[in-house]
């Protein structure tokens, strides 16, 4: 392994995790400078998940993740689709991917799931955000 080349690299098996090029040192090292780095990070989706899932929290990554993708969707038919999906998979108590969210929180989602925006988990996934942050950034 090559001295610009990360340990994580090797712990995450790159070749069968689909990263396709290795992660620097100096990206990782970002990564320590914020939280804002680490999520934005195009590796995010394999490596941080994974580290959540040893913390039992992968669910929140993953919702502001589809959240994420969420955002970019144009179409009010798929948009509509997606937040359904989104809430039976993430918020709906007892779903099978329930976030670490109170029931306060869940409240206007619940409305907005109704009619759908673009921005209509922005809420939800600034919680989540600063759950992660404070709670799951090692």
């Amino acid at each position: 392994m090559s001295a610009n080349t990360c340990w994580l690299c090797k712990i995450f098996k790159p070749e069968e995790n689909g990263i396709s090029s290795k992660v620097s040192l100096e990206e990782v090292l970002q990564w320590s400078q914020s939280f804002e780095n680490l999520v934005t990070s195009k590796y995010v989706p394999i490596i941080y998940k994974t580290y959540l899932k040893t913390e039992h929290s992968d669910e929140n990554t993953e919702f502001w993740l589809v959240c994420e993708a969420y955002k970019k969707i144009t179409s009010q038919r798929k948009r509509i689709s997606m937040a359904r999906k989104l809430f039976m998979s993430y918020i709906q108590p007892q779903s099978p991917k329930e976030t670490n969210m109170d029931s306060p929180a869940r409240k206007p989602i619940m409305r907005n799931v109704q009619e759908p925006t673009q921005s209509c988990f922005d809420g939800e996934q600034r919680i989540l955000y600063r759950h992660m942050e404070r709670d799951s950034y090692p």
